[in-house]
């Protein structure tokens, strides 16, 4: 069965300067399926409008992260902000649910500098009751909840949840039908590596997976550490038949660097 990818245009087709003018550009690429992280400055009627307008399917969107350009990244380990991440779920709901989009990445948010090992446990509680809080509210909407390790050694050396196999582990001890991991190439290649082991490992965990290519964050072609042809035949052999979201930034323009999916047999 062939791959399912999903641009992202929080981070692809730049060169249109509107999101919902992106998701035109989406289509016009060849893409069947899209996915969103932050739709939160614009109004749902718009996106919803041009995302029904190109016919695309929306596979996922970020839950609302707080104030980015205070440098909030998701708030539900933060334990002076519950209330606050509760509340805007139910904006998250209505964007979920103006686009037809059944999956959530419910972010964790940052530890702040110079914590104690008491402040991250106090974290870990708060973030263990929001995370099932979330999946008991998304279940309702049918939509699922995804918790992602982003790494802290290039990309946000703050971020609370960085480890691949801490995020497995709490799937795992939470246990909730309604949650699942998303597992993004880029960020697993960079705090664990051993790719191969480890998709095999955790796919009946995952719930979707993202990609880019390291160090760059750019195509996942070669100009990189990833053998994406070789990971691709691993993604499909192992049967997972969820969506891919392309996850990363372009090298130039959007349209000529999708160059690699000639180049890699999709």
């Amino acid at each position: 069965m062939p791959l399912k990818f999903a641009p992202n245009i929080s981070m692809m087709f730049h060169e249109i300067a509107t999101l919902e003018g992106r998701y035109a550009a989406v289509k016009a690429a060849g893409f069947k399926y899209v996915e969103l992280a932050f739709p939160y400055k614009e109004s749902t009627q718009k996106l919803k409008a041009a995302k029904e307008s190109a016919d695309l399917e929306q596979v996922l969107i970020n839950a609302y992260p707080g104030d980015l350009q205070a440098g909030d990244l998701g708030l539900a380990a933060l334990p002076n902000r519950v209330d606050e991440f509760r509340s805007t779920l139910e904006t998250s709901i209505e964007y979920a649910n103006a686009l037809r989009c059944k999956r959530m990445h419910v972010m964790a948010g940052k530890i702040p500098r110079g914590s104690t090992a008491a402040v991250r446990d106090e974290m870990m509680k708060t973030y263990m009751e929001n995370i099932t809080y979330a999946a008991n509210r998304l279940s309702k909407e049918g939509i699922l909840t995804l918790i992602e390790p982003v790494n802290n050694r290039m990309s946000v050396p703050e971020y609370f949840l960085y480890s691949p196999h801490e995020g497995l582990e709490i799937v795992k001890k939470i246990n909730h039908p309604n949650l699942k991991l998303q597992f993004d190439l880029f960020h697993v290649q960079i705090m664990d590596g051993n790719l191969t082991k480890n998709i095999k490992d955790f796919l009946p965990y995952v719930g979707h997976m993202q990609l880019a290519q390291v160090p760059d964050r750019g195509e996942p072609d070669h100009q990189g550490e990833i053998n994406f042809p070789y990971v691709f035949d691993v993604i499909q052999k192992e049967g997972y038949t969820g969506y891919i979201g392309l996850e990363y930034i372009p090298r130039g323009n959007t349209v000529d660097g999708l160059k690699w999916l000639k180049d890699t047999g999709h």
